[in-house]
């Protein structure tokens, strides 16, 4: 039986929002190469959905910082 979308993510949103905040720390210290560095881990994560929820908080968190 597989997973509803729904299902999917309420599963997996808890560990796709630490996972963001991870990746997101380590922006101030890779400064420049941060960019080119998080696009490889997101690339690595699967499946394909679980990294459409770390990038989409990605997003959210880089928003938060510059506002």
């Amino acid at each position: 039986m597989s997973l509803t979308r729904a299902e999917f993510r309420e599963q997996n949103l808890a560990s796709a929002h630490l996972e963001a905040q991870r990746l997101f720390a380590q922006k101030a210290q890779l400064q420049g190469a941060w960019l080119s560095w998080v696009a490889s881990q997101i690339y690595l994560l699967r499946p394909a959905e679980y990294a459409s929820m770390v990038r989409r908080e990605l997003t959210r968190l880089q928003e938060l910082s510059e506002n």
